[in-house]
């Protein structure tokens, strides 16, 4: 096991890429607004081993999620193995987030 919290170079950073079509037809104009409201709600989470950048998914070349190691690309085999020093599983990892960001969607949406 890997002693925690770890440095900030060699957290994991979580790239989040919002699409804009799931904040409703006016997603366009509120998907900015929504990432910096997203990225302070889950700043906090797993900040012992991961630093998380929520952005707009500006480019359909780029995937969803993205995961970085000491300011380099990895692979998702590699985010497996990484999190598996933790005890944590990706697959888990990622539903997890995906159901934070879901009800990060419902508290926006219901402050405008």
């Amino acid at each position: 096991m890997v002693n925690l919290p770890l440095a900030e170079d060699r957290k994991l950073l979580v790239i989040y890429r919002v699409e804009s079509g799931c904040l409703g037809p006016e997603g366009k104009k509120l998907v900015a607004e929504f990432c910096r409201f997203a990225q302070e709600q889950i700043q906090s989470q797993d900040s012992d081993a991961i630093r998380w950048n929520i952005v707009p998914r500006n480019s359909k070349t780029l995937p969803e999620i993205e995961y970085n190691v000491v300011g380099k690309r990895i692979s998702y085999s590699q985010a497996v193995r990484y999190l598996a020093l933790f005890g944590k599983s990706l697959d888990k990892f990622e539903g997890h987030l995906g159901e934070r960001i879901a009800l990060f969607i419902e508290d926006f949406m219901s402050r405008t």
